[in-house]
């Protein structure tokens, strides 16, 4: 993508430490958490290569082919998905914005290069704009610290969460704590609008 280096930079920083910790996630002993993990850690290194400003590297026209190849696979695997997991929806989401930004980068990157958002094609631009802006909000919500007694918002901090295991009170690791996956989530909607915004 084509943005100025220091905004670029951070956004390369954000999505790369989200790839990360969704690697970490995948040494969850939860089968479903590894997959989708996986899934959201090929989506922050994907975005995190695909934000270096341009002018550090202009990546060929190979690379965007082989960004399309490799979202458009996973996007086949989320579309057959998407049908046992609603969050499944999401990452063929993120894979099909993935290949498209790649595509456009495909046919007119020099075009591009010179002019910020005269790129792609403004309906699926605006619809992909759309629908991330409503899962970023979404998102932002889920986080609000709600209090589970039913308290208003901010009240108290949350206590490290546990779960009940064959009677067992045991601590969730933090790999496991769903309020950190989530903040994951909503850190690349946040990525995916900045980067469709400024294609």
């Amino acid at each position: 993508m084509y943005e100025p280096a220091s905004p670029g930079w951070l956004l390369v920083a954000l999505c790369a430490a989200t790839g990360a910790y969704c690697l970490l996630r995948m040494r969850s002993p939860v089968e479903e958490q590894r997959r989708t993990a996986g899934a959201e850690a090929l989506m922050g290194f994907g975005m995190a290569a695909m934000a270096v400003p341009a002018a550090v590297v202009v990546p060929p026209r190979w690379a965007w082919l082989a960004y399309v190849t490799v979202f458009g696979a996973a996007a086949l695997r989320g579309l057959r998905t998407a049908r046992s997991s609603p969050h499944q929806v999401h990452h063929l989401m993120g894979a099909v914005a993935m290949v498209y930004m790649a595509a456009v980068m495909t046919v007119a990157p020099a075009r591009h290069a010179h002019s910020h958002g005269s790129a792609g094609v403004p309906l699926i631009t605006g619809a992909l704009l759309l629908y991330f802006t409503g899962y970023v909000l979404r998102s932002g919500v889920r986080l609000l610290p709600l209090a589970a007694s039913g308290g208003g918002l901010g009240s108290g901090t949350r206590s490290t969460p546990v779960t009940e295991e064959w009677g067992a009170r045991r601590t969730v690791r933090w790999g496991d704590r769903p309020e950190l996956s989530q903040a994951c989530r909503l850190s690349m909607g946040i990525a995916m609008l900045v980067m469709l915004v400024t294609l």
